[in-house]
């Protein structure tokens, strides 16, 4: 099960979590990754899955495996602390995987923020870099917020179109915020300025699926399901019309023209703050936790069951999951046999 945003029909196979982490970490070692670094690349992807976030999950091998084979990424690099000066880090990725290069920042900047309150990070140099609702949990359990923005090398990733326009410009440009919450988990708002991201996409053309209405335009401007009239010159709308657009723009603006020039997929702005240094953190839950309550209190809407809290589907995922995920059948098969055309 996932929360899907595609259209599928076909066949799914159900894989045991330690198999799935097996087989992609194999693969990504015999590519050239060190171990530590390939397994816990594959336990992000496998606990995308979890969470049902197919796009972010498994079948995101097969893309890394290809970056890998034409020098977009490389395997056997990893991410370093390249400046360090007060509440200020830059995490250089070193053109290796991104998903490394995120977790060091992440973890580094709460490192920073618990003595110093507040830090400031910037992420370069770095591939893909997953599912960044991944890493805001974590540190919001610990009491920070944290506020992520990404874009850039929207010469390489011409994926969503502008507001008013019909063709490609801009990246999908995403933003997470992760903040601290009750005993029900902190509220995690992760999401691209698209009205999908990019990685839904490819599911849904890897998969042989569709996608929902409304979201991408052919070569022409013209309404698609389609994943095949995206990639030959088709858009990506922005999410919400002239807003997505307008922080997309501002991503790529912070990312480009602040960080400075992207080397390989693209520039991060993280900022994580240390809630206790402005409140005490069981007040801040208690706060938190009558606002939730209040949200949540609302009637839903035809269609819908209930009003959550952003974040909770994902937890309540992987809590239902029994260590088990889901894939296309053709997804599968395909990671397996790329696993069995690299054994050595």
């Amino acid at each position: 099960m996932s929360i899907s945003k595609i259209i599928y029909d076909g066949v799914r196979v159900k894989i045991e979590v330690d198999e799935a982490r097996g087989i992609i970490t194999e693969i990504l070692n015999n590519c050239g990754c060190e171990l530590e670094r390939a397994e816990l690349i594959a336990d992000h992807l496998v606990d995308s899955n979890l969470c049902g976030v197919e796009s972010h999950g498994a079948m995101r091998i097969l893309q890394y495996v290809d970056q890998f084979r034409s020098g977009y990424m490389k395997p056997e690099s990893g991410p370093c602390v390249s400046r360090e000066d007060e509440i200020f880090l830059i995490i250089d990725g070193q053109a290796g995987h991104g998903i490394p290069a995120m977790d060091l920042a992440y973890k580094s900047a709460a490192k920073v923020a618990r003595t110093k309150h507040i830090c400031v990070t910037s992420i370069i140099n770095v591939g893909h870099t997953g599912r960044h609702g991944s890493f805001a949990d974590h540190c919001a359990e610990d009491g920070f917020l944290s506020i992520l923005i990404g874009g850039g090398n929207r010469e390489v990733w011409r994926q969503v179109a502008p507001y008013g326009g019909c063709e490609p410009k801009l990246p999908t440009n995403p933003y997470c915020i992760g903040f601290p919450g009750d005993e029900r988990g902190p509220l995690v708002l992760d999401f691209a300025t698209s009205m999908i991201a990019g990685g839904w996409i490819y599911a849904a053309q890897n998969a042989g699926g569709y996608l929902p209405e409304n979201c991408i335009i052919d070569r022409n401007g013209m309404a698609s399901v389609t994943p095949a009239d995206y990639f030959d010159g088709g858009s990506i709308l922005p999410a919400a019309g002239q807003k997505g657009y307008g922080l997309a723009l501002a991503a790529e603006l912070i990312s480009e023209a602040l960080i400075g020039p992207v080397q390989t997929e693209g520039n991060w702005l993280l900022l994580m703050i240390n809630t206790s240094a402005m409140t005490p953190l069981d007040g801040l839950r208690k706060r938190a936790s009558v606002i939730f309550d209040d949200i949540i209190s609302c009637k839903p809407a035809p269609g819908f069951e209930k009003v959550e809290i952003p974040g909770q589907r994902e937890r309540r995922f992987r809590h239902g999951a029994g260590g088990i995920i889901d894939l296309p059948e053709n997804t599968w098969n395909e990671i397996v046999a790329l696993r069995n055309s690299l054994v050595i």
